[in-house]
């Protein structure tokens, strides 16, 4: 019988201190709770992804010491097995760096592994700075038992389709009794059901049992659920570990299965996990949190509009910082409604934040005034509209810069996708909390998160009205694009395509294909794609947004601004 300890951390990249910290005091508990072996994520000691900080001699040399921190803390322990995940130098050609796996025993490194497989495709980039290791097993004794390891993406190439090398072929000669993989695996929706899926498939084809421990915690875009798991090749999945916080469990294994200290078993992991929604809730609370913290900011703003995407950007905001965090101000226009203030103040009272007023009318007067004597003609049409964006954003900054309060934009998927939004106005702020959810879904969220208050947050009145910029008289976004219902589908063909769960891609790869059999359908569907192209320019100089899809603005996708792009047949 072995007993197992998995530590699903939060750490923070470059908190040396901290992340040593908290690794040897899970060691501690581990062994004080009777843990022959204590496991970690990927890159635990810097966290995952450090980018170009593995360039920094600084930073490498500081991310030794950690690991000289932790061996010598070990000899506090010596029957117990530590596992890591950290850099090493690679002494051959190639990169300067191995993503290395560590086995740590009273004060020596008792086992080595170098990753084997290195991502370079969505949001990871690893060939950057990694050198591949060899394509060996790695196994270590551990009483009695004989334990092989890999690191994440090692894991996900057992059908062969994406790399020439596959690391579990060469653990199955090796006969482990058991699989351990530490990893950093962003989260996404449907990433969960794909992890249990290629593991599962892969632990059951190779008769090989395996404990999967991820890191958890938001890192700029990324997200990292942890729901950490165990897998046996007769049972599947027989333990999960919480999803979007930390957690520490011990698990016995013998026999080649897993259950609680005691011998009884864990209970049963649901296999639908939580719907797409919730997800996304969890997913960016998280990510809200940790930006902020990891920032240090504990204040944020947002432009209240008295629309939809602001509504949702505030409920959610309040939940993970708190309503004393949260501020909302009103920067009503000319051409504003009536329902924006009221809507704005019923949503601020209900979620218990200040909503601050500042209008802009003045302000835009005296722009208007001034283009007439410098330019000679009327400032109208887009360049207004535009400019009262502006004006809000600036306004928006001289808050933040003057309170100290991270300001949140509150764009959404479908209006970024297709540049329906203000450069240097509306796009203004450090981090977006919905730029990763679609329309249809901003409203089916807000609806979710009245239901899980169990009272009106987001003011039905909100949930209601046409969307409008409302930058002009009677302006409605029917007026430039299609129906959101109809826009989205398009998008998520042309932006994810088969990256989709797969249910949403058969959806949208029918709804585009019935739309494409009209003359009007294929003008359409050719308006919205060049729309699409067209304004890269302004994602690139966007804030990064918080990931809820396999395919997201940013890191993930990489585009030239200036080129020619097709509008034919290909998703």
């Amino acid at each position: 019988m072995l007993s197992l300890a998995i530590a699903q951390r939060n750490f923070t990249i470059g908190d040396f201190d901290a992340n040593t910290a908290a690794v040897i005091d899970n060691m501690r508990r581990a062994s004080n709770d009777g843990a022959q072996m204590v496991v970690f994520s990927e890159l635990t000691l810097s966290a995952y992804y450090p980018g170009d900080l593995f360039e920094d001699a600084a930073f490498v040399r500081n991310m030794d010491a950690a690991l000289q921190a932790v061996l010598q803390a070990s000899k506090r322990w010596p029957a117990l097995v530590t596992v890591l995940g950290t850099a090493r130098p690679n002494p051959g050609p190639g990169k300067p760096l191995h993503n290395a796996l560590l086995a740590i025993q009273d004060g020596r490194i008792v086992a080595e592994y170098y990753k084997q497989l290195l991502p370079t495709y969505g949001i990871f980039d690893e060939g950057r700075h990694f050198e591949a290791g060899p394509p060996v097993a790695c196994t270590l004794d551990v009483a009695g038992h004989k334990v092989g390891f890999m690191i994440c993406e090692d894991g996900w190439n057992d059908a062969g389709r994406a790399y020439a090398v596959n690391p579990f072929a060469s653990l199955q000669a090796a006969r482990p009794d058991l699989v351990v993989s530490i990893n950093a695996s962003p989260s996404d929706i449907g990433k969960r059901a794909l992890r249990h899926a290629v593991f599962g498939a892969a632990c059951r084809r190779l008769e090989l049992p395996l404990l999967f421990v991820n890191q958890v915690g938001g890192h700029d875009q990324l997200v990292f659920d942890g729901a950490s798991f165990a897998i046996s090749p007769q049972a599947g999945v027989q333990f999960e570990a919480a999803r979007f916080v930390e957690d520490f469990q011990l698990l016995r294994f013998d026999a080649g299965q897993f259950s609680q200290p005691d011998g009884q078993p864990f209970p049963v992991p649901d296999v639908d996990g939580i719907a797409a929604v919730e997800f996304a809730r969890r997913q960016i609370v998280l990510g809200l949190r940790d930006y902020a913290r990891r920032c240090n900011f504990t204040r944020v703003v947002v432009g209240c509009s008295g629309g939809i995407d602001s509504a949702l950007t505030l409920a959610l905001a309040v939940e993970a910082l708190g309503a004393g965090n949260v501020v909302g101000i009103t920067m009503p226009s000319v051409f504003s409604s009536a329902g924006s203030v009221t809507d704005s103040v019923a949503l601020c009272e209900n979620l218990g934040i200040t909503l601050l007023t500042h209008p802009i009318r003045d302000i835009v007067a005296q722009y208007e005034s001034g283009y007439a004597a410098a330019f000679d003609g009327k400032l109208a049409g887009l360049p207004l509209e535009n400019l009262q964006a502006r004006v809000r954003g600036t306004i928006l900054m001289e808050y933040s810069n003057a309170f100290g309060a991270l300001l949140l934009t509150t764009g959404n998927k479908s209006e970024i996708s297709v540049g329906y939004c203000t450069l240097y106005g509306d796009t203004n702020g450090g981090l977006g909390l919905i730029g990763d959810l679609y329309k249809t879904e901003v409203f089916a969220l807000s609806r979710h998160v009245n239901a899980s208050a169990g009272r009106e947050l987001i003011p039905v009145a909100v949930l209601d009205k046409p969307p409008s910029a409302e930058l002009a008289p009677g302006q409605r976004d029917t007026d430039s694009l299609p129906p959101y219902p109809v826009l989205d589908e398009i998008l998520k063909w042309h932006i994810e395509g088969n990256r989709l769960p797969a249910p949403e891609s058969a959806q949208a790869l029918a709804f585009v294909g019935q739309l494409r059999e009209s003359e009007e359908g294929r003008r359409l569907v050719t308006r919205i794609l060049g729309m699409v192209a067209r304004n890269e320019y302004k994602r690139r100089q966007a804030a990064p947004i918080i990931r809820v899809r396999s395919r997201a603005f940013g890191s993930g996708r990489q585009l030239p601004i200036a080129a020619h792009y097709p509008t034919g047949d290909a998703a």
